[in-house]
Parts: C-alpha cells; sequence; structure tokens
C-alpha cells in the first residue's frame, strides 16, 4: 500500500460516523481542479508505513468508528483487499471506500466479501464531457457505468457525487448526469472550493453560485432518491 496521508480525525469524510481519513498515492486521471495533486504520481513514495498506520488505530481504535480510504484512486493499489482485510480483522471498524469507479473488478470483490460499508463514487460530468473533466484522452465509460449499475442494483450503501467547477461543467453535464446516474438513492452536488493547490492554476477556475448549484439539483432530481448541495451557505 502506497499511503501518503493521514487525517487522523474527520466528521466530514464518513457521513455519520467519526472517522480517520488515510489518503493512497498514484491516480489514473488528472482532473485540472484536484485539490491533492502530490498524490497522482503512480511512482509516489509512500509517507507511512502500514505498521504506522496500524500503531495509530492502536490507540485510537476506541475513539473512531469508521476509516475513509481516499486519494489519488485506492483501487489502483494491489494489495487494497489485503489492507482493508487487515484493518476489518484488527479493528472492527467501518470501511469507507472513495473511488472513481475504474476499477468495477476489485469494487466488486471488495462488496462480495464483506469489507466495504459504505461507497462514494465520483461522477465527473455527463459521459460525453468525462474526458475533459477528468484531464485525460479518453476514459473507459463502460468501467464507470459498470460500477455504476452495481452500485445502484445493489444492497451497500453508497452516494454518488460531482465536484461543480465553473470553467468547466455547464447546465447540459447536469441534464447528461441526470439519465446516467437515473435510479441512484443519494446523490450530491459538492461545490468547487479553490484551496490554492489545485493541479491546473491556470484556467481560472471557480465556484458557482447557491442559485446556480440549487438550479443543477433541481435538473436531477426526478432521476435520483435524494439530491443535495454541498459546500455552499444558503
Amino acid at each position: 500500500m502506497k499511503i501518503c496521508g493521514l487525517l487522523k480525525t474527520t466528521l466530514l469524510d464518513y457521513p455519520g460516523h467519526l472517522a480517520c481519513t488515510i489518503f493512497t498515492g498514484g491516480c489514473n486521471y488528472r482532473c485540472p481542479f484536484c485539490h491533492n495533486p502530490e498524490l497522482l504520481d503512480m511512482n509516489i513514495e509512500s509517507e507511512y508505513s502500514k505498521e504506522e498506520i496500524f500503531d495509530f488505530l492502536d490507540k485510537r481504535s476506541r475513539t473512531l468508528e469508521g476509516v475513509a480510504i481516499s486519494g489519488g484512486e485506492p483501487t489502483l493499489q494491489p494489495d487494497l483487499k489485503d489492507f482493508m482485510r487487515e484493518l476489518k480483522s484488527r479493528y472492527g471498524l467501518k470501511l469507507k471506500l472513495d473511488t472513481n469507479g475504474c476499477k468495477p473488478d476489485i469494487i466488486r470483490e471488495l462488496i462480495e466479501a464483506g469489507l466495504v460499508d459504505y461507497i462514494a463514487m465520483d461522477i465527473k460530468a455527463a459521459p460525453e464531457n468525462y474526458a475533459r473533466v477528468c484531464g485525460v484522452k479518453s476514459v473507459n465509460m463502460e468501467s464507470i457505468r459498470e460500477t455504476k449499475d452495481m452500485l445502484i442494483s445493489g444492497a451497500l450503501p453508497y452516494e454518488f457525487r460531482t465536484t461543480a467547477v465553473k470553467g468547466l461543467h455547464t447546465e447540459a453535464d447536469f441534464y447528461g448526469i441526470a439519465e446516467f446516474i437515473k435510479g441512484c438513492g443519494n446523490y450530491y452536488i459538492q461545490n468547487f472550493k479553490d484551496s490554492g493547490n489545485i493541479l491546473d492554476k491556470r484556467q481560472g477556475f471557480c465556484e458557482f453560485s447557491s442559485a446556480e448549484l440549487l438550479h443543477f439539483a433541481d435538473l436531477v432530481r426526478d432521476s435520483v432518491g435524494s439530491v443535495s448541495v454541498r459546500g455552499t451557505d444558503f
């Protein structure tokens, strides 16, 4: 496991649970608005050993309720399943996985093995705009669609979420997303925040207004069980 970051306590990363967040290194996308660009390189060195993570959890597992595993893209880690199995067996904590959905076979294995309790999957854009928003030449949309369909048809708690970025997304994206995720239970639109550390600082990306985000939510509302907006004040 390339473990490149550890947030020791969070109330935000795992809805409804006091958790820590583990950040893995390496990602197959280059989203220009990514706020963790230092984690993208597949050759990045680990900042923490597995033993250091376990030492931390030995001290904090009685306080924590869960562990969120984020990135980067965690499903690119060849030993993710073994790591999650060890977390489960040692601590019995709830495990949340953040993923871009590119590896449906890995996600299916984790679900079938009972190693994941909640999945948050990024829906980057409408299918026709996916590659542009991901910052790559092409995206295997069949893999994204397979993961999306697996979660919608399954029993595991999950959410879909889109980071809305003015300069990358338009109203057309949310019409397309509404069709793409039709039938999903929970969908969140997250407002872009420029942390000053995004991957591409040249583009001048900015936030949408609250009114614009609520309009996007209305476009999706009839296609999903629930839609909410995160990251803005009303």
